[in-house]
């Protein structure tokens, strides 16, 4: 008896992911483009941290932080699109209840952890250009570990917090997630419960991990170009931009479309629009993430013809 009481309530706690695809010709292809995407960042991103952790030239803390943020984006691509993957080619859009929370709590972790990762790569930039000679001290192997390990933490603290209040509320009706995953937002339209309190925390807490970091970010990089410009060198100002243009294009799609999707009112709120967005920053960007600092970055690329041996062959 209590069995079958356990399966009636698995099977009514279950909720249906709409998805972003049907099964007409146009959208079969977007989804065998979003398959190709997904296979680039995984492989993309997996080369990352197994360079950076192959080669000893790269175990500074630019690169680890770096090879940090290519583990979360590996992580946060396969949180989502297997599921969907599943989804489109079984015809069974249904996810349980257990299943949608583990997507939530990885998939807020992970984006809180990267806003906090971006921060501090933004930062190791700042004293490595503006402090070189204290670089050594003030970006110690302690220090970058202690950050990378401070941003998995407060990320998974964030998650557990919206998880746990996420699936404390009554849902009702359908249970037809308008979304490719378990995003919050989306979920919290199906609850028969009183949710406003937590979506003004989630607002608000949104506002503290986005607005926070950014202005780090902005503080950051606002001293590293006054101090670039300063530099008398064309070779050592070209470096610098370098180095940081490819952060800041990596910080300008994250942030920009995440402060998109949680930092909008619920009444202005689009589906659809949420859809494409979020299919962006976590299936786009994560794909876009390694190529960004790869081609812009000779010692990536060293590495990378290292382990192929070619370098050893050329010479």
């Amino acid at each position: 008896m209590l069995m079958i009481q356990w399966n009636n309530w698995t099977r009514n706690s279950d909720f249906i992911l709409l998805g972003l695809f049907d099964h007409s010709p146009l959208h079969t292809f977007f989804f065998s483009l979003i398959l190709g995407i997904f296979f680039m960042a995984f492989i993309g991103n997996s080369i990352m941290v197994i360079l950076i952790y192959l080669d000893a030239h790269l175990h500074t803390p630019m690169y680890i932080l770096l090879s940090q943020l290519s583990l979360m984006d590996l992580m946060l691509i396969c949180t989502t699109v297997p599921q969907m993957a599943f989804n489109f080619l079984s015809g069974n859009k249904s996810i349980s209840m257990v299943g949608c929370g583990i997507q939530i709590f990885f998939y807020v972790s992970l984006l809180g952890a990267e806003c906090f990762l971006l921060a501090a790569m933004a930062y190791d930039r700042y004293v490595a250009i503006c402090y070189p000679l204290r670089y050594p001290i003030l970006m110690s192997d302690k220090i970058c570990g202690l950050m990378a390990a401070s941003s998995w933490v407060l990320g998974s603290l964030d998650g557990i917090i919206e998880v746990a209040a996420a699936l404390s509320f009554s849902y009702c009706g359908a249970r037809e997630i308008p979304h490719f995953f378990c995003d919050v937002p989306a979920l919290l339209t199906l609850s028969c419960s009183n949710t406003l309190i937590f979506e003004r925390i989630i607002f608000f807490c949104c506002v503290i991990m986005l607005t926070l970091p950014v202005a780090i970010i902005i503080a950051s990089y606002t001293r590293v170009i006054l101090t670039v410009l300063h530099m008398s060198s064309a070779e050592s100002r070209h470096k610098a931009f370098a180095t940081c243009s490819s952060h800041l294009m990596v910080v300008g799609m994250y942030y920009g479309a995440a402060m998109f999707i949680y930092m909008r009112p619920s009444s202005g709120r689009s589906p659809n629009q949420d859809k494409i967005v979020s299919a962006f920053y976590t299936i786009l960007t994560p794909m876009l993430n390694p190529l960004i600092y790869s081609l812009r970055n000779k010692e990536v690329a060293r590495a990378f013809m290292k382990v192929l041996g070619i370098d050893k062959a050329a010479a």
